[in-house]
């Protein structure tokens, strides 16, 4: 007998949650390796690799420029490997950006430099930079519904935390690799080939996890789409016209998380070697510091946000994070290295109870038929204004102003727009189940993908 609309997927066994909750982690870290090695990278190297100056700070401006490119490329991956998650299922979409980024990581440890071909360096970075970031639009909702998918709905905050626990783990490894490499080589051996290491590593941890998720199957909740024949025909369009007011809650509530990651794991990198005098690797060992801690506070703040509202836990970190900057930046005046890290921890530790929460919050927004691409789009979308537009935006400010209160101006402008998307979003019961949902009138079946 094939199943009704209304049938509950079955629910995967413990084995089975385990493996697709280490899935999304570790497939999503290892994403995150790759696009964030190119971040620190940024800051420490390509402006003089890729964009040379006499002028240093329009160097940095332009490396930010290429780091802007990854998070405008999203939205693309958000609006196709979103919609194939919701047509053709989650795995073989996330194998499928597994593949691009590290592909495109590995091509730019490659790349010949400015002093080598010209200005082709920079165009072949920005184009790699481009596809590291429609790898990562396509990602993000669907390493988060393979885990909260797989879970109880009922801890879905805990379960959905385990791809937000992927940045951090990433930014991790990559400040550590270039750390490490800093700490190895000397200055002119690091800039000459040494960043390159981190790059080319992409290619064995890539392979680790495509091994980690072809051994998954697909998703119950899919799998239950798939036997009522509900996968949505258009889901984009769907997305726009029947879930606008979800759309906008999540993409708001996710730009003050953006910006905040943005300052205190990558502009940071050059606040503290430019206006700080400190060196390259006391601010990487900063950051390290504080993203270690978070691969344990992101799922505890997760897990919290299953026994206490989550839309309050989330609203209330993002005001915490609209203050801290006027904390940090006269906290961090002095060149204290270790008030410096002091500074980071605490801004890690706010972002960890916003980023947390923040997954099962945006997926909640969105019936299941719609959850791959609602959540992409919002992910990608978001990303634009917050994320993309940050390290840039600091840099302008603290170029042109020459001083710290403007850029702390902005991030507690963005809190305030998380503050709003959080208060258009709903809160759903924590027992939802992930049920197919009733067909709609005139609505016809599709397994097609085009």
């Amino acid at each position: 007998m094939q199943p009704t609309a209304s049938s509950a997927p079955p629910r995967a066994d413990r084995s089975g949650v385990r493996r697709a909750f280490v899935a999304s982690l570790t497939g999503t870290a290892l994403e995150w390796y790759d696009f964030a090695v190119y971040s620190a990278a940024a800051a420490l190297v390509f402006g003089d690799l890729f964009f040379p100056s006499k002028d240093p700070f329009t160097g940095t401006l332009l490396a930010f420029s290429t780091y802007a490119v990854g998070y405008v490329s999203r939205p693309l991956g958000g609006f196709v490997f979103g919609r194939l998650g919701d047509v053709i299922g989650r795995k073989k979409v996330l194998i499928a950006t597994l593949v691009l980024i590290g592909a495109a990581t590995l091509l730019i440890g490659l790349l010949p430099t400015y002093a080598t071909v010209g200005v082709a360096a920079p165009a072949a970075l920005v184009l790699l930079r481009f596809a590291q970031g429609v790898g990562v639009g396509g990602e993000w909702g669907g390493a988060v519904l393979l885990s909260s998918e797989f879970g109880d709905p009922k801890r879905r905050g805990f379960y959905a935390s385990a791809a937000q626990v992927g940045p951090p783990a990433g930014n991790l490894l990559a400040n550590g690799v270039l750390a490490a490499l800093g700490a190895m080589l000397t200055e002119d051996q690091f800039i000459s080939w040494g960043w390159r290491v981190a790059f080319l590593l992409s290619g064995a941890l890539v392979g680790f996890g495509l091994w980690v998720r072809a051994k998954l199957e697909e998703t119950p909740v899919f799998k239950a789409m798939e036997a009522a024949q509900d996968r949505p025909e258009a889901p984009v369009r769907e997305v726009f016209t029947t879930q606008p007011r979800a759309l906008i809650a999540a993409i708001l509530c996710r730009v003050a998380p953006d910006v905040l990651y943005a300052m205190f794991t990558v502009f940071v990198l050059t606040y503290a070697t430019e206006e700080l005098d400190m060196s390259r690797g006391s601010a990487l060992t900063a950051v390290l510091i504080g993203s270690s801690l978070q691969i344990v506070l992101i799922p505890l703040a997760g897990a919290l946000s299953d026994r206490v509202n989550r839309r309050w836990l989330y609203g209330g970190a993002a005001v915490a994070a609209g203050v801290w900057p006027f904390v940090f930046f006269p906290l961090v005046a002095d060149g204290s290295w270790a008030l410096l890290t002091l500074g980071v921890v605490g801004a890690l530790m706010i972002h960890s109870l916003m980023y947390g929460p923040q997954a099962a919050f945006v997926a909640e927004q969105f019936s299941p038929r719609l959850r791959y691409t609602g959540s992409s789009l919002a992910y990608t979308l978001a990303g634009i204004i917050g994320g993309a537009v940050a390290p840039l935006l600091f840099t302008t400010l603290l170029g042109v102003y020459h001083a710290w209160v403007p850029l702390a101006i902005y991030i507690a402008v963005t809190a305030a727009v998380t503050v709003a998307g959080l208060w258009l979003g709903r809160d759903p019961s924590s027992a939802q189940e992930e049920e197919p949902e009733p067909l709609p009138v005139g609505h016809t079946t599709s397994t097609s993908v085009s």
